[in-house]
């Protein structure tokens, strides 16, 4: 019984790194309001790693967009180790999204004209990272993806599956605490899709990182400690 209780005393005390309240978002088109968030929230703790599922359209990218501060809610709390998104200006915000959130998009989305390396160099020396630093990093990073043997390769010259490698490499580039991660291997063949999402979650646990991914494969959402759902505007 003992140890038991000691299991919930430490869970109860994880660390809640994002964390959302009743989140809303409506767009206005046609001069008509189109609400696609209706409210509903989760919190995400350190070290965990959400699946984010429901129908197309439901507005599982638009969760994503506003909690990487891509987005603004039009109501709602959103805090990031619970300091409240909505209080800061658009600089404290932009600064946050670079220090603390990570990327990966379906479809890869690195630069044409920079190489593998220097794709995944450009985050942290936006980040004030000097050069000699960033380059030891993404050299590290590009081997732990297994495809430094592309660095000096532009996106064109790489397969689909590599250029998602170094996607992912990118996305760890300033060491981010949260990973958001938008249909990762959608546009990769189902083969492919399972090597590079379990790439992704052993470099995601390996950090201690935290990540929120929205799939439609159920089999890829079940490998995640929880799953949350969207249904009608709703995150449940």
């Amino acid at each position: 019984m003992a140890s038991i209780l000691n299991s919930l005393s430490k869970i109860s005390k994880r660390d809640v790194v994002l964390s959302v309240r009743d989140i809303k978002k409506t767009f206005v088109e046609g001069g008509q309001p189109l609400k696609i968030l209706r409210g509903g929230g989760f919190d995400l703790y350190r070290g965990e790693i959400i699946a984010l599922v429901g129908q197309s359209g439901s507005g599982k990218s638009t969760l994503l967009q506003c909690v990487g501060l891509l987005d603004k809610p039009t109501s709602g709390d959103i805090f990031i180790d619970g300091l409240p998104i909505d209080k800061m200006s658009e600089e404290t915000r932009t600064i946050l999204r670079r220090q603390k959130i990570g990327f990966v998009y379906q479809r890869h989305n690195l630069l044409s004209d920079f190489t593998a390396l220097e794709n995944v160099e450009l985050p942290m020396m936006a980040n004030n990272v000097d050069e000699e630093h960033a380059c030891a990093r993404a050299v590290k990073l590009l081997r732990a993806a297994n495809v430094l043997h592309r660095a000096t390769h532009y996106p064109s010259e790489m397969s689909g599956g590599e250029q998602q490698r170094v996607a992912l490499a990118r996305a760890l580039a300033n060491n981010p605490q949260i990973l958001l991660a938008d249909e990762p291997t959608g546009s990769l063949d189902p083969q492919h899709a399972i090597v590079i999402f379990d790439l992704l979650l052993d470099l995601v646990r390996k950090n201690n990182m935290s990540m929120l991914f929205v799939t439609h494969d159920m089999n890829l959402a079940k490998k995640a400690d929880r799953i949350i759902t969207i249904k009608d505007g709703i995150v449940k």
